[in-house]
């Protein structure tokens, strides 16, 4: 009798493991991430503000002549896969070095650290620029080019906003599902720093904006 209690208290585990194992991974991607449903409403909303604007805005790159005709950007699906966290890695000598705009103007910028991206077992190191407006505003920069760049994405490649703060210790979201094009990529009026050689990321980075045109 005291088995037989015991193998049904066993058989009950069993079968609540097998329901909780269906509903993890009726919920998940292949990888086991997954996008909860605010972010993605606030991702979603981001993208639609952001037509909203271009649209209209008189910032925006389709109101500056020469005008080219407005429809809604294009972007990949969200996809999990493309979020990492990383520490930023200072470098201890940060160098000084030259991009160049898509008109041939030379930028000096600072090679300030990088940040890695654990894809698939394998790490990609992400420059971390700093630069300095006329007015003296600091500013740090992701931009980089991908095997999608060319053909999916835009040719000269694409940007991530990045946010710095003061704790070392710092654990940084790098989410590429807002990877965007710069303004150069909609309006010839417009110059905009080009990616270099150590930009490249060696994955096909399905995610964020795509081309254009």
């Amino acid at each position: 009798m005291r088995n037989n209690v015991w193998l049904d208290s066993v058989i009950v585990l069993l079968l609540l493991l097998i329901v909780v194992l269906q509903f993890s991974c009726g919920n998940k991607n292949d990888k086991g991430k997954e996008l909860s449903d605010e972010y993605v409403k606030e991702l979603m909303n981001e993208r639609s503000e952001k037509d909203r604007a271009f649209r209209n805005e008189s910032y925006s790159p389709f109101t500056r002549a020469p005008k080219v005709k407005f429809h809604p950007l294009n972007y990949y699906d969200l996809n999990p896969d493309f979020i990492f966290r990383s520490k930023l890695y200072e470098y201890d000598k940060k160098d000084t070095v030259v991009v160049y705009g898509t008109k041939g103007e030379p930028r000096q910028v600072i090679v300030f650290g990088y940040l890695t991206l654990n894809y698939e077992g394998t790490d990609y190191d992400v420059n971390l620029y700093k630069s300095e407006t006329k007015d003296g505003k600091v500013y740090y920069s992701i931009w980089f080019t991908d095997k999608t760049t060319g053909t999916e994405t835009y040719g000269v490649g694409r940007y991530l906003d990045f946010e710095k703060v003061g704790d070392l210790n710092h654990i940084y979201t790098i989410d590429f599902n807002r990877a965007y094009n710069p303004y150069c990529a909609y309006n010839s009026v417009y110059t905009c720093a080009i990616p270099r050689k150590e930009d490249y990321i060696n994955l096909e980075i399905t995610a964020g904006e795509k081309k254009f045109h």
